[in-house]
């Protein structure tokens, strides 16, 4: 049986590497490229990407990451996420269905309270040239963080510093992941220590590491 994760370390295939290095899953890695970082995607040389031909059989959408598990093809990172954790189980994975829940919830949870605003101020502080970098959408998203960050902040007090069960879950990391790209704002962190020492440890883990190692040897 062969895990195969389609993607780039520099996506959304960064947590689901990770995962796959905590599980211990060996998988064959086709890099696959966003389109918009290319000139022009559908040139005959150009690299497989998110509107090829051949990776939009594998993905209509035309978005990374995707999986093929022996055969099951599966989008969407979290969702990829919370798969392999269920089928692999040890102690990453949910161990109760109510634990199943809290692990989809806060999953859910990080997508449509963080995500897309930690997203804009990497964009617009660091990604973006300077004269496409917008200050309006810098001031909206940390004006909008505070509040989720807050909850966050207190579910980790509360829950011995990670959000399921006392332990590092698979909950973790797709929460972790999704906040990421807020950390060009520091001044968002100041007033949630647990969430910033929570993210320390977790970038400490050697599966995050080696992930990361292999993220900064991808070509930019």
């Amino acid at each position: 049986m062969t895990l195969t994760i389609y993607g780039c370390y520099r996506s959304r295939a960064s947590r689901t590497v990770w995962l796959a290095n905590e599980l211990g899953i060996p998988f064959d890695h086709v890099p696959v490229v966003q389109a918009y970082r290319l000139a022009d995607p559908l040139a005959a040389d150009a690299p497989l990407n998110t509107r090829s031909p051949a990776f939009l059989k594998i993905n209509p959408n035309g978005h990374i990451p995707s999986i093929d598990d022996d055969g099951f093809v599966l989008h969407e990172s979290l969702a990829i996420n919370l798969y392999l954790a269920r089928k692999h189980g040890g102690p990453v994975a949910p161990e109760t269905v109510q634990e199943e829940g809290l692990a989809a919830m806060w999953s859910l949870w990080a997508v449509t309270e963080c995500e897309q605003y930690a997203l804009n101020l990497m964009v617009h502080r660091a990604v973006n040239p300077p004269e496409k970098r917008d200050p309006a959408v810098v001031a909206a998203s940390l004006a909008a963080l505070p509040k989720p960050f807050a909850v966050l902040d207190r579910t980790l007090a509360d829950g011995g510093g990670y959000l399921i069960g006392k332990r590092f879950t698979v909950a973790d990391i797709n929460v972790a992941e999704a906040i990421r790209y807020a950390m060009l704002a520091p001044e968002l962190f100041e007033p949630v220590p647990h969430v910033r020492e929570w993210l320390q440890r977790l970038h400490a883990r050697p599966a995050f590491v080696a992930m990361w190692a292999a993220r900064d040897a991808e070509p930019a």
